[in-house]
């Protein structure tokens, strides 16, 4: 029995040449306040999932959706005035 081998190296995720160059980890920095805002309306939503929503769950939903839109905002405006922070 002659045992199958690849041709390519074992594992091609790990290369040097697939990492994330600065550029792009400026750019996910940049855009962490819209991650986490909208990470947290999820949250709001997926409480909500098996139950009805309560008075406090629909309040809760709602500053989630004004955060996450005033961080998309946020983040056009910087990027429109020019300033990348």
């Amino acid at each position: 029995m002659s045992d199958i081998v690849t041709v390519q190296d074992a594992v091609t995720a790990f290369a040097d040449w697939n990492e994330p160059t600065e550029a792009e980890l400026d750019a996910i920095d940049r855009e962490m306040p819209v991650i986490l805002a909208d990470v947290d309306l999820l949250d709001a939503h997926i409480a909500t999932l098996d139950r009805t929503p309560t008075e406090l769950d629909e309040r809760r939903i709602r500053r989630a959706r004004r955060r996450a839109l005033a961080a998309r905002v946020d983040l056009v405006n910087s990027i429109d005035s020019g300033v990348v922070a």
